[in-house]
C-alpha cells in the first residue's frame, strides 16, 4: 500500500512517502525551490518522493493532505465575526487567497498533482486530516512506543492551538485541546516579532538569545510578571489565555499591538538587524521561562489524562530544545520521542500514517522500531553526478576510492581549523542538518564559532552552535543519559569539562560576554553551559560516525561542531550544484561531496557575481 502525505499553504510545504507503512522519502518543496519556509504546493517533493518509491499517482492508494480545510475557513470567518469590525481591511485584503486555498482546496490539489502528470482522477482516493491528530501521528507511529501520551503544541491548526492525546497500536484518540485564539505558540511568536525576528522562522533565534539573559537580574523578574499578569493566564493543566487587548494576530497583519507592548516593558520592538541590548536578553529569558513552565504543565497533564509511562511530542513548539531538555529532566516519563520534522513540514509525514493506520486500519508493527531512519529520508546523488557538477564549474578536486582515507584526511584538515562542508547520503528531513548537508569545524577552537557565524553563515554573532558527538562517549561531554539523534535536547556540558568563570561574568557586556572561553569545547558551550546535542549512531550514518571516530582517533576528542550546510536565509542545500555554490560564495575552507575532496585554495575564480544577499530573504 502506497500513500502520499502533503502538507501546504501555510508554511513549510513538504510531501512523504509511505509505503506499507513505512517512510521511505519525505522532503521539504523549500529545498527544491530555495525558497526557505516556502508554502506552495510541494510539486518537486511529490517529484521526488514517486522517483523514489518508483511509483505513479495512480498506483497510489491514497493522497492524504495534513488539516482540513473547510474547518479553517470556518475558524478565519468565525473569529472575524466575533471581532468585527476590528479587521476589515484584513478580511477584504484575504477572502480572495482563503476562498483559493480554504474552499477550493479539493479542486486546487487535484490541479496541482495534474502538473505533475496525468492520472485517473476518479480512481485517486483524496482524504483529509485534521492538523494537530497529523502531527499526532507524525510523532506516535514512528515512535516505536505501543501506548504513549502524546502533546501536540504550535500556532493553529483549523481550531485546535495544542491538543493531548493517547496513542495505542494503530489507533490515537484526541482527549483534550486548546483552542484559537489562545495559544502558546503563537504567544511565542509575538515575543519572537516584539524582538525583531522573523514570526514562523525566527522562534529558535529567541530560543537562542534567552540565555543571555541575566537571570537573578529585577529586570528579568519584572518582566516575567508583567506577562503573567497582563498577557498570559495559565491554569496548572497548562491551559492558556491571552488577553486579546495587546495581540493582533486574530484580525489583523502584525502579532501584537507594538504601542501597547513598548508601554508594557517600557522599550519600543527592535527592527530586524537592530543592535541587540541587555534588556532584549532579558525579555527572551523570561519568555522562554513562561514558556518551559507551560510546557511542563502541559506534560504534565498528559500524564494524568493517560497514566502513559512514553510522550510523544510534535507541533512547532516541540522544536524548543530548552524546553525539551527541561521536560526530559523531570522524569515525568520514562522516555520521550520528538518528530524530528515537528513542524509543518512533519504533518505530511502524520498525514500518510493517519491514512495507513487510521483510515485504512493496518495494524501495528508488532516488533516496534524508530522508524524516521535518522531523517535521512530526502534525495541522494550518485558520484556520477557529482562529477556532472564539478566538471560544469570546472572544479578542482581530489577522488578517493577508499573512504577511511577520505574521512582520515577529512578529520586532519578540522583539527587544523578549517571548516568543512560536508555532504554526503540522502538530504536530512526537517529543520536540522544531522551530518549529510553539514558544516564542520573542531568544537576545541576558540576562535571556531565567531567564524562560522561572521565568516561562513553570515548570521547574528550572539547565536550557538551545536555539538555531533559519538553516542557511545555523549556521557563522557553532557549531562544526558539518553539518545539524542535529532538535535532536538538541550543539556548542560559536564562539569569537568567547564572553565572558570570570571566573577564579573553576568556584569560583562553581551558581546564580551559571548567570547568569554567557558569550557574546552568553547565553539558549542552556550553562554548557560549548555549545548543542543546531536548524538550520532554507526546503525543510521556509518559515513559520519566514521568520520567524528576518526577525529576522535586523531584528536582524542569524540565530537565535532555541526551546523546546517545553508548560509542565512538559505534554504539547506539539496544538489551537489547547491553544495558547491555555497561553498564558493562563503569563506569555507574544503568540501567533501561523496567521495570528492575540494580545496578553496585550488578552485577557479569564481564569476558568477550575483551576491546571495541578492538571491536569499534574510530570515
Amino acid at each position: 500500500m502506497k500513500i502520499l502525505g502533503i502538507s501546504a499553504f501555510y508554511h513549510d510545504a513538504a510531501a512523504a512517502m509511505v509505503v506499507d507503512g513505512d517512510i521511505v522519502a519525505a522532503a521539504q518543496e523549500e529545498r527544491f525551490t530555495r525558497k526557505k519556509h516556502d508554502a506552495s504546493f510541494p510539486v518537486n517533493a511529490i517529484r521526488y518522493c514517486l522517483l523514489e518509491t518508483v511509483t505513479s499517482i495512480d498506483d497510489l492508494d491514497a493522497v492524504v493532505f495534513y488539516d482540513k480545510p473547510m474547518l479553517k475557513f470556518e475558524r478565519l470567518l468565525e473569529t472575524y465575526y466575533g471581532f468585527a469590525p476590528r479587521g476589515l481591511l484584513s478580511f477584504v485584503t484575504s477572502i480572495p487567497v482563503w476562498i483559493k486555498e480554504k474552499v477550493f482546496l479539493k479542486k486546487l490539489i487535484y490541479d496541482k498533482l495534474r502538473d505533475i502528470e496525468n492520472y485517473n482522477r476518479h480512481k485517486l482516493t483524496l482524504l483529509f486530516t485534521e492538523h494537530h491528530l497529523s502531527h499526532a501521528a507524525s510523532a506516535f507511529f514512528p515512535s516505536g512506543f505501543r501506548r504513549a501520551a502524546i502533546l501536540t503544541v504550535d500556532g493553529v491548526g483549523e481550531w485546535a492551538t495544542a491538543s493531548v492525546s493517547v496513542g495505542e497500536g494503530n489507533t490515537i484518540k484526541i482527549l483534550k485541546e486548546l483552542r484559537f485564539p489562545h495559544s502558546l505558540g503563537l504567544l511565542y511568536s509575538a515575543f519572537t516579532y516584539f524582538l525583531g525576528f522573523r514570526v514562523n522562522s525566527g522562534e529558535y533565534k529567541l530560543m537562542g538569545l534567552a540565555p543571555y539573559g541575566i537571570p537573578e537580574s529585577e529586570r528579568v523578574k519584572r518582566f516575567i510578571s508583567l506577562i503573567r499578569e497582563n498577557l498570559v493566564d495559565y491554569k496548572n493543566d497548562g491551559s492558556v489565555w491571552l488577553n486579546q487587548q495587546y495581540f493582533s494576530y486574530s484580525t489583523g497583519l502584525r502579532m501584537v499591538s507594538d504601542r501597547k507592548w513598548s508601554r508594557l516593558f517600557g522599550f519600543n520592538r527592535r527592527l530586524p538587524e537592530d543592535t541587540i541590548e541587555q534588556h532584549h536578553c532579558d525579555l527572551a529569558y523570561a519568555i522562554q521561562q513562561v514558556t518551559e513552565e507551560i510546557m511542563l504543565a502541559m506534560a504534565s497533564h498528559a500524564k494524568e489524562l493517560t497514566g502513559a509511562d512514553s510522550l510523544c511530542l510534535a507541533g512547532g513548539v516541540a522544536l524548543n530544545c530548552v524546553a525539551n531538555g527541561k521536560l526530559l529532566r523531570e522524569k515525568l516519563f520514562s522516555e520521550i520521542y520528538i518528530q524530528p520534522a515537528a513542524g509543518d513540514a512533519g504533518g505530511a509525514v502524520g498525514a500518510a500514517l493517519s491514512g495507513y493506520y487510521i483510515y485504512f486500519k493496518k495494524p501495528a508493527n508488532q516488533t516496534p522500531v524508530e522508524m524516521m531512519k535518522g531523517s535521512f529520508l530526502g534525495p541522494s546523488f550518485s558520484n556520477k553526478e557529482v562529477e556532472h557538477t564539478l566538471r560544469k564549474y570546472n572544479a578542482a578536486y581530489a577522488h578517493f576510492s577508499d573512504y577511511n582515507a577520505l574521512t582520515e584526511k577529512t578529520a586532519v584538515l578540522i583539527a587544523e581549523g578549517k571548516v568543512v562542508g560536508w555532504f554526503q547520503g540522502r538530504m536530512e528531513f526537517g529543520p536540522r542538518a544531522l551530518g549529510n548537508r553539514s558544516i564542520l569545524g573542531d568544537a576545541r577552537n576558540r576562535d571556531m564559532q565567531k567564524k562560522l557565524n561572521l565568516k561562513i553563515k553570515y548570521r547574528e554573532s550572539f547565536r550557538p552552535f551545536a555539538p555531533a558527538v559519538l553516542m557511545e562517549d555523549n556521557n563522557l561531554y553532557f549531562n544526558l543519559d539518553t539518545p539524542s539523534p535529532y538535535m532536538l535536547l538541550v543539556a548542560s556540558v559536564k562539569e569537568d569539562k567547564r572553565k572558570s568563570l570570571p566573577s564579573d561574568y553576568y556584569h560583562l557586556p553581551l558581546m564580551d560576554r559571548l567570547y568569554v572561553e567557558r569550557s574546552e569545547i568553547p565553539a558549542i558551550t552556550h553562554i548557560d553551559l549548555s549545548a543542543r546535542i546531536q548524538t550520532v549512531h554507526k546503525e543510521t550514518n556509518e559515513r559520519f560516525w566514521t568520520l567524528l571516530n576518526a577525529f576522535k582517533r586523531l584528536t582524542g576528542c569524540s565530537l565535532m561542531v555541526n551546523t546546517s550546510y545553508n548560509v542565512r536565509g538559505e534554504p539547506i542545500v539539496c544538489t551537489p550544484e547547491d553544495a558547491y555554490r555555497c561553498f564558493m560564495r562563503t569563506e569555507m575552507d574544503c568540501l567533501v561531496i561523496n567521495d570528492y575532496l575540494l580545496d578553496k585554495t585550488l578552485q577557479p575564480e569564481w564569476k558568477d557575481q550575483k551576491n546571495w544577499r541578492d538571491e536569499f530573504t534574510l530570515d
